[in-house]
This record gives structure tokens, C-alpha cells and sequence, in this order.
């Protein structure tokens, strides 16, 4: 009986061996997926050998995960191994913070809001207290690890609850004229304002008292490690299909028409040529339509996001010489790319289905804008579980599309 590869378990592999094996895999998969598409062109599909390519790339799939999963922990720094000096202020207030969580003594940062760091360490409407500066500077880098959408997105700083960018549409003409020549008036640009709201997200992670009396235990790391991922989730879901309301909003819900009919204000998309999937003939012709859909100064920084499920179709086209147009990453940490391009997994893209968008390319950095308040906050709550201390963390976050020509869509449809 053939042998086929089965999903690797995360407890026993560690970097070396997980890429390893997702290497092998994938191996394995072009091989079964060879004979498919040579019983398709021959008309001679076997049902079993579709069976084979499906649990190969599941087991991928599940390779793939537990090899991300390694690569976030190794990425993870801790607190605490910057040899950044702490000025007396923020050694007084990272003091504070401390006692604060783990005994509630809030004295301290009550004391601070009379001085200098009022802005910075002061209670809001709601109650709580920001957390350290460096303490703000890991969670926003462990979410850029995890966030897919954040990790190639535009990023910008506010100090207020609103971000508003000016765009120029169309830019003044310009021209050759001679030494002496007259300069004729150019006519004056077109500017549209965008704005970029900051809603709260919150996390609510719980301790028990004796891990917060343990003073082995670095608090500032430990918050920053229970909420990362819960961040990060909600983050992706809102910057991919988040309705604008008390959220950012994500790109695919902005109105989106044919690029033929492309105008400012809504993205673009191209057709596969077929409902539901990819056309029969020259399938991955509607993925080189896509990439040619954007210009070329975006075109060279371009990114492709789609789920895991949309990859592992994708992963079965070819091109025209016979090549796989998807490639695993080259080392471990790598990205996979598609047509040269790397590839951003975002779980909250849709799948594959009539009119879905589940594919889109683009250059992100400029295309798309997420906005942070400064300020991460922390409210201490002992009373609502006990024996449990529930910790409210909330941060202000906003998003939306900034530039809607530097990013198009795929739309799964004939027509």
C-alpha cells in the first residue's frame, strides 16, 4: 500500500525537521498531482489518485501550521533583553504598573498623573491605566508577527481618535518647456480626504493570584503574550471584511467593480472565467490577469492574500511550461510565492465559490492603512471571577483601504 504522509504533531517537531517534512510533502504532492492532471489530459481519471492528491495536501496543509506555529514562537521576543537604559521616569512608571497588577495598588500611577507622563499614564473614562512605553512596543511588534494583514499593510501612530490622510487623485499637469518658453498655468490637483477612525479592541485574559505573586513571572511579558493572538484574530477579521462599524474597515467591504470600469473610491477585480473555480483551459491564465491588473509601481511590491483552502487549489496549477506557478518558501521562516510573488495567508478571506473574492494582489504597504492610538490599557478587575483576576486590555485600532488602485481582487465568476 502507498504510503501516504501524515499530519506532523507540534509537541516533537521543532524548526529543522517541520520543514523538512513539509518539503517531503510537497514533494510528494507534485508527484500524485503529476499523475492527475496525465490521467485528466488522457481521460483516464482515477478517483483514487484524486483521493491521494486530497490527503497529501492536507497533510501539507497541517505541516504548514505546526512550521508557522514554530517560526511565530521563534520569533517571539521576550521582554526584557533590550539593553535600552530606562530613563527614572519610565523606571518609576514601569514600578507602578507592576504593583498595580499584581496587588492593585494604584497609588503609584495616580501619583504619576500629576507629573510629567500625565498623557501617557493616566486613567481613562473607563477606568485603568496605560502600560509601559516598552511594554506598548512588544505587543505592537508581536502583532505584526501574527497579523497577517498588519504584517504587510501601511502602518501610522495617532495621538487622536480620528487619522485623517489627503490623497492626491489626479496631480497637476506638468511638461517640457524651453529655457526661454512661456509656462503655461497647470491646472490645479484633485485631493480627496480619507479618514481612518480608531475603535477599541479589547482582550480580557485571567490570572490567578499566585502567578501574579510569583515573582519570577514578568508581568509586562505576560500580558503582552495573552493577547497577541487574540488581537491578532480579531484584527484579521476586521481588516479583511470588517464592516466599518465599531471596527476598521477591510478591504473587501468596499464597493469593488471590473478593472475595466475601475474608478477612485472602489478596487478593481478581474474574472476567472468560470463559476465557482478556475476556467478548465489554462486555469492559472486569470492569476497573470490579476497581477498584470495593477500598475507597475505597484506591481513590484505586490502580495498575494488568500486563505489556505484557496492555496491548496492554487497549488495544483501550472503554467504554460509546465512549471508549478506556487513554490514552497526556500528556508524555513520563508514565504511561498506565487508567480515570484510572496504569499500572505489570511484565514478570513473567503473560500472559493460563485462570485467569491478569495484572491487578492496587490501592494499593501501603500494600498492598505492601519492606524494605531497610542496607548495600550489595562484595567484590573479581581472581583467579577474569583479566585481569578481578569485583566480588561484595550487598544484603539483603525483601517481601510488608502490607495484603491493598489489592490485587486480575484472574482470567481464567468461573467
Amino acid at each position: 500500500m502507498e504510503h501516504i504522509p501524515a499530519a506532523p504533531e507540534t509537541k516533537s517537531a521543532d524548526l529543522a525537521s517541520a520543514f523538512d517534512e513539509f518539503m517531503r510533502n510537497f514533494e510528494a504532492f507534485k508527484e500524485q498531482n503529476d499523475g492527475r492532471i496525465a490521467q485528466i489530459e488522457k481521460k483516464t481519471a482515477d478517483p483514487l489518485t484524486d483521493e491521494k492528491v486530497m490527503k497529501i495536501g492536507m497533510a501539507l496543509d497541517a505541516n504548514k501550521r505546526v512550521l508557522d506555529e514554530l517560526v511565530l514562537k521563534s520569533r517571539r521576543p521576550a521582554l526584557g533583553r533590550e539593553s535600552k537604559v530606562l530613563s527614572a521616569a519610565e523606571l518609576e512608571h514601569r514600578s507602578a504598573f507592576d504593583a498595580y497588577v499584581r496587588h492593585g495598588e494604584a497609588t503609584g500611577l495616580k501619583r504619576l498623573e500629576g507629573k510629567a507622563l500625565a498623557v501617557s499614564t493616566g486613567s481613562g473614562a473607563d477606568g485603568g491605566f496605560l502600560v509601559p512605553e516598552e511594554t506598548e512596543r512588544e505587543i505592537g511588534r508581536r502583532l505584526a508577527q501574527v497579523s497577517p494583514i498588519r504584517a504587510i499593510a501601511g502602518h501610522r501612530e495617532v495621538s487622536s481618535n480620528v487619522y485623517r490622510k489627503p490623497f492626491l487623485i489626479t496631480g497637476a499637469a506638468s511638461g517640457w518647456v524651453g529655457e526661454t518658453a512661456a509656462r503655461p498655468q497647470t491646472d490645479s490637483p484633485t485631493l480627496a480626504e480619507l479618514s481612518f477612525p480608531t475603535l477599541e479592541l479589547y482582550a480580557m485574559p485571567a490570572a490567578t493570584q499566585t502567578l501574579l505573586d510569583d515573582s519570577a513571572v514578568n508581568i509586562d511579558e505576560w500580558i503582552a503574550s495573552e493577547i497577541d493572538t487574540v488581537f491578532a484574530e480579531q484584527e484579521g477579521t476586521a481588516f479583511v471584511a470588517g464592516d466599518g462599524n465599531n471596527k476598521p474597515k477591510g478591504f473587501l467591504a468596499y464597493t469593488t467593480v471590473a478593472e475595466s470600469a475601475w474608478e477612485w473610491g472602489k478596487l478593481g477585480f478581474v474574472l476567472t472565467g468560470a463559476d465557482g473555480g478556475f476556467a478548465a483551459s489554462d486555469p492559472s491564465d486569470a492569476l497573470v490577469d490579476l497581477v498584470y491588473a495593477l500598475k507597475a509601481g505597484y506591481r513590484q511590491n505586490g502580495t498575494f492574500v488568500m486563505n489556505r483552502r484557496t492555496q491548496a487549489e492554487i497549488r495544483k496549477l501550472k503554467d504554460d511550461a509546465g512549471n508549478y506557478i506556487w513554490q514552497p518558501p526556500a528556508v524555513a521562516g520563508g514565504q511561498a510565492t506565487l508567480m515570484g510573488f510572496p504569499v500572505a495567508e489570511a484565514e478570513d478571506m473567503p473560500d472559493i465559490d460563485d462570485d467569491s473574492l478569495s484572491v487578492a494582489f496587490g501592494d499593501f504597504r501603500r494600498g492598505y492603512l492601519v492606524v494605531d492610538r497610542m496607548g495600550v490599557r489595562v484595567l484590573r478587575d479581581p472581583y467579577s471571577a474569583k479566585p481569578y483576576v481578569l485583566f480588561y486590555v484595550t487598544k484603539r485600532v483603525g483601517g481601510g483601504v488608502a490607495d484603491f488602485d493598489a489592490i485587486k481582487l480575484l472574482k470567481f465568476a464567468a461573467a
